[in-house]
């Protein structure tokens, strides 16, 4: 493919909402994928500690986020809900704790075909903490997602270790994070919301990093890496911010499924990492599941005609 015909396409993708969208999403999923190999190679093949690792990577992150943040001012800090805010920012960070410590002792293709049954946890704390009404479509995708999570896990099978639930673990976390953003967006701007999670989730990073290890970066190729983990962290944020600017988010929401084959393929290429059945089977039920409880709420949240 030559420049010309590079050109030409780059021009007809910047021309179409849709295929932006689906361009920036697909591209966020690489840069994941991207951030979990390296969070893995510098946890697994250099011995750094899961919590050092975390701390570095979004204390990178938030470096990167200083100018956005400056520009932004502080004055968006105002809240009638301090405490809120850090309820969400530590169940974020122990989240985070999990998934790092996840990618340290599973392979890529399990922690991340598991970190997507976080959706089904969402619904699962709406319906019984929030109080709202999930209807018996969504209950049942519910627990088709948690199947395909469970032929995942695969319990029953000598391979079985209780390292494969750390993954899991992080979903749940992160899915109680998603619900306490859900309360907050009643009160907050979308701004406020993330400025506390950007200038409090490194401060409790250092701190559970300093109780549990320290902070030290063994050698020049894992200080590397983890300086590329952080640079796409906030690469990947941006572009998934893109995507759900540039269209709706039942939409969207398809192409972030691709982080699947996207982290399988990384993690055969750097580990040789291969998948077994299992994965995609369950795999199937978790996407199949998801992409029918987000084209469900969104059918919900559309406004009514008069």
């Amino acid at each position: 493919m030559n420049q010309k015909t590079l050109l030409q396409n780059a021009k007809f993708i910047s021309g179409n909402p849709a295929l932006e969208a689906a361009f920036y999403m697909v591209a966020a999923g690489a840069a994941f994928a991207l951030v979990n190999v390296s969070i893995q190679a510098v946890t697994m093949r250099y011995g750094m500690q899961s919590t050092s690792a975390a701390f570095w990577q979004y204390l990178i992150a938030m470096l990167c986020g200083v100018p956005w943040i400056v520009r932004t001012g502080l004055g968006v800090l105002k809240t009638a809900n301090p405490g809120a805010h850090i309820v969400r920012v530590v169940l974020a960070a122990i989240g985070v704790q999990f998934w790092v410590a996840g990618l340290a002792a599973v392979p890529i293709w399990q922690a991340i075909a598991l970190i997507m049954t976080s959706p089904f946890f969402v619904t699962l704390g709406a319906g019984l903490l929030l109080g709202e009404r999930v209807g018996p479509a969504r209950w049942m995708a519910t627990l088709a997602g948690f199947a395909g999570g469970m032929i995942i896990l695969a319990p029953w099978s000598d391979a079985f270790s209780t390292a494969t639930l750390l993954p899991v673990a992080a979903a749940v976390f992160w899915a109680a994070t998603s619900l306490m953003t859900k309360r907050l967006t009643e009160d907050e701007s979308s701004k406020t919301i993330t400025l506390y999670m950007l200038l409090l989730l490194t401060p409790i990073n250092a701190g559970l990093a300093a109780s549990s290890g320290g902070f030290a970066v063994p050698g020049s190729m894992a200080i590397g890496l983890i300086i590329a983990a952080g640079l796409l962290t906030i690469i990947a944020q941006f572009l998934i911010v893109r995507a759900y600017a540039k269209a709706d988010a039942a939409y969207v929401q398809p192409f972030d499924h691709l982080k699947l084959p996207l982290n399988v393929v990384a993690g055969w290429v750097v580990f040789g990492f291969v998948p077994t059945g299992n994965l995609w089977l369950g795999s199937l039920l978790i996407v199949s599941a998801s992409i029918f409880i987000a084209h469900r709420e969104s059918r919900e949240a559309a406004p009514q005609p008069a």
